[in-house]
């Protein structure tokens, strides 16, 4: 059994027997300069070639780490995520450190780590990535997988976790689009939120990433500039942070990389102190994105030299300065012994670092007992949440009845092919942040340390009896197409074919996706879909499946393809997940959480559009997706009646009511996602067509039916009126079910009383009850 983190020490002195707040105040009392600015920075043990952050050959501090804490030490960065070690040993390290601290200083070190999709570490469980937590439309089990990561966490020692990421997908050419949740903010907000409670349950503060507008950059391009306006930034790039400030009471924030209108996030104390501390409250800690307070000075170039750029993030809010303590160490005791920066911000940032690890019972552990051995990180709970979120992940985005394969309208197929550059690859289950393809990709002499079953490994367990030949036919993303004619051949001689083509994460560069990959187009990389077509020639039916980060313009493929399957880095057990949908053992439940694209000349675009911004007499182009946000097919059916609301008014400061029954009217059980889209029909400023208001997903058995009531305050369709004050008016609101695009079943209500100014009492997340 693993050894807990320790949270105590000796009995306390008198003296510790008051607030954390005066405690704090006495310990800062009493350290000097260096000794403070130690306690808001960390360090990095990195090597050569362990470039796993942006521009990390820019920094090259001197000294090592026991240069680096004679005065004491802020944050450990990434002590398990850097590079493979054993967790075991890691662990034996790390109290070794610590140990250390407490003696010089007092003061153990916080220690952090990335766990997007699950901690990022050696034989750590790997989950599905974020955009496939949003095609789940299941916030219970993002929440129960959060926590089982946050518990692996803290088992090892480790403090913090670097996500989740709630930036609102704008445009699928950016790179980082697999790390978001989705296009919708309050999907995001509630999935993101359940994320936020279950890492935190486990003992772990999470961090909110990337505070604000990253993923609204200019063409799609990491690091671009956003010109969204302030309307687009309130209601709809801050929702879920405020989602997750108020309502999860998230403890940290990571400041964006991006700037808006001019002003680098690092630097605007209007987003950082005013908004986040000022008007919601937040008494967490600001930390930077890694290398984000140096990038004032040599990337935004609002600031000339360090000292500068320290001084600035200081009076923004950013508390702790990641990975390494570039700006705000050296550089800032000179600005501060200059008069050019007030040691009353270093202060104020301390305190605000001391407080957290109080929270955290850092400043009373000791690390003297036995650090943690044999601690397991992926058992067999986490690989049974890691399988349920993958097959509530997998989208069903087209089927003309070939699927499923078993027991399905037509013969159990006597061979199956099975091609396809992502069909036989381990890597292609994961995500950018996943340690596999983050980490692993510089050392490839590692075994992966977790067992990942691919696409055609499951096939051939689940099509018992049938078969399974396979041909790659070519890569990723390279014009090699000497594989075709041997995958051809494959596909010629099969009653089916399952071409199974899509994404490698990588970053900067190295990927098809993941950070610093982004695109100029929205085609399947390399030639997949020559090799796509190439196989339709043949006239076997296919069924293409897309393991990707990013949704692609198929909508040749979904006019062509017998089937196509969309599943988003399902995660370790996404290869059985991904089989079990093709052969019929799972029957698909994944929505889309992002709309698929008609092609990259339409983007940005977002199902969130007012009027002029859909299809329309107007222009000669259209902008209206293959496929919408929340689409995603069943093998059984669903049908709609009986939409009411509770009352024709209601108060625009009040609750908008509402049930429906669903009936599963198909053969087989299934679960549905029931989404709740609401519509404003006069306003004083533009509207969006359509707007997510509730979801809930159900589990439906064969020939019968549930009624799902939906609770959603008004603030749910509150906006930023003209005068930029968030606001509720009376009028017309249509509702409706179904996906944003295709309405199953309509009612509406009228908001009546007068306009109503949200404040701070008032919260966005609805509340959905299941009853008989």
């Amino acid at each position: 059994m693993a050894t807990p983190v320790p949270t105590t020490g000796p009995p306390p002195a008198p003296e510790t027997f008051v607030s954390d707040a005066e405690r704090v105040a006495r310990i800062l009392e009493r350290l000097t300069l260096e000794q403070k600015l130690a306690q808001i920075v960390g360090f990095w043990e990195k090597g050569d070639g362990e470039v796993v952050a942006p521009l990390q050959g820019e920094f090259t501090r001197d000294g090592g780490l026991d240069d680096a804490v004679r005065h004491g030490l802020g944050h450990l960065t990434r002590v398990y995520g850097t590079r493979p070690v054993d967790p075991t040993e890691r662990a034996a390290w790390l109290w070794r450190r610590q140990r250390a601290l407490v003696a010089n200083v007092g003061i153990p070190a916080l220690v952090h780590e990335e766990c997007l999709t699950g901690l990022s570490a050696w034989q750590a469980a790997t989950f599905p990535t974020p955009l496939a937590w949003g095609a789940s439309f299941d916030p219970e089990l993002v929440g129960r997988m959060a926590d089982l990561i946050g518990g692996s966490m803290r088992a090892l020692g480790v403090h913090q976790g670097l996500a989740p990421v709630l930036d609102v997908i704008r445009d699928p050419r950016w790179g980082r689009v697999e790390e978001c949740i989705a296009e919708d903010p309050y999907l995001v907000g509630e999935i993101g939120t359940s994320y936020v409670r279950g890492l935190q349950a486990a003992g772990v503060h999470a961090t909110l990433k990337h505070f604000v507008g990253y993923s609204a950059s200019q063409s799609g391009r990491n690091f671009g500039p956003v010109h969204a306006g302030p309307r687009e930034i309130a209601d709809v790039l801050l929702v879920p942070f405020e989602m997750a400030v108020r309502d999860g009471g998230v403890r940290s924030v990571m400041h964006a990389y991006t700037e808006i209108d001019g002003v680098p996030t690092a630097a605007d104390p209007t987003l950082l102190t005013d908004l986040l501390r000022g008007r919601w409250g937040f008494d967490g800690v600001v930390v930077a994105d890694y290398f984000g307070v140096a990038f004032l000075d040599i990337l935004h170039h609002v600031a000339d030299g360090l000292g500068e750029a320290a001084g600035l993030a200081l009076a923004a809010g950013v508390d702790i300065e990641l990975p390494t303590g570039d700006a705000y160490l050296e550089p800032l005791a000179e600005a501060i012994r200059a008069g050019k920066v007030d040691e009353a911000l270093v202060d104020r940032a301390v305190t605000r670092a001391l407080l957290q690890k109080a929270e955290l019972g850092l400043l009373d552990a000791t690390f003297e007992g036995e650090p943690p051995a044999g601690v397991e990180l992926d058992s067999p709970a986490h690989r049974q949440v890691a399988a349920r979120l993958a097959q509530e992940s997998v989208v069903l985005v087209a089927n003309d009845g070939v699927l499923p394969l078993l027991g399905g309208s037509r013969p159990t197929p006597a061979r199956v092919a099975v091609v396809g550059p992502n069909a036989d690859q381990h890597e292609a289950m994961f995500g950018c942040y996943s340690f596999v393809n983050h980490v692993l990709e510089h050392h490839p002499e590692v075994e992966t340390g977790i067992e990942v079953p691919t696409v055609l490994a499951s096939l051939r367990s689940e099509l018992v009896g049938v078969d399974v030949v396979a041909e790659r036919g070519c890569d990723v993303d390279t014009d090699d197409r000497s594989g075709f004619a041997a995958a051809v051949e494959a596909a010629s001689g099969a009653d089916v074919a399952v071409v199974v083509v899509g994404d490698r994460a990588g970053l900067f560069g190295r990927g098809t996706v993941g950070e610093g990959c982004d695109r100029d187009d929205l085609e399947l990389p390399g030639v997949q879909r020559e090799l796509v077509e190439a196989v339709l020639g043949t006239g076997t039916p296919v069924v293409l499946v897309l393991l990707t980060g990013r949704p692609y313009a198929i909508g040749w493929a979904v006019e062509r393809c017998a089937a196509v399957v969309q599943a988003f880095f399902p995660g370790e057990e996404g290869g059985p997940a991904v089989a079990g949908v093709l052969s019929g053992r799972v029957n698909p439940s994944g929505r889309l959480p992002v709309s698929l694209p008609r092609a990259a000349g339409s983007q940005p675009y977002t199902y969130l559009h007012p009027a002029l911004g859909g299809d329309g007499d107007v222009t000669n182009l259209p902008s209206r997706p293959v496929r919408p946000f929340g689409f995603g097919l069943s093998y059984t059916t669903f049908a709609y009646d009986e939409l009411t609301a509770e009352s024709a008014e209601v108060a625009t400061d009040g609750r908008v009511r509402v049930a429906v029954r669903v009936t599963n009217t198909g053969d087989r059980d299934g679960d549905e996602v029931v989404q709740l889209y609401a519509h404003d029909v006069v306003a004083s400023v533009t509207r969006p067509v359509a707007q997510l208001v509730g979801f809930r997903r159900v589990a439906v058995p064969a020939g019968e039916s549930v009624v799902v009531r939906f609770d959603v305050p008004t603030t749910r369709v509150a906006f930023s009126g003209r005068d930029l004050a968030r606001i509720v008016e009376p009028g017309d609101l249509e509702l409706w079910v179904g996906t944003s695009a295709e309405r199953a079943a309509s009612t509406s209500v009228r908001l009546v009383g007068p306009v109503h100014t949200v404040d701070d009492d008032d919260r966005w997340t609805a509340t959905e009850v299941l009853a008989p």
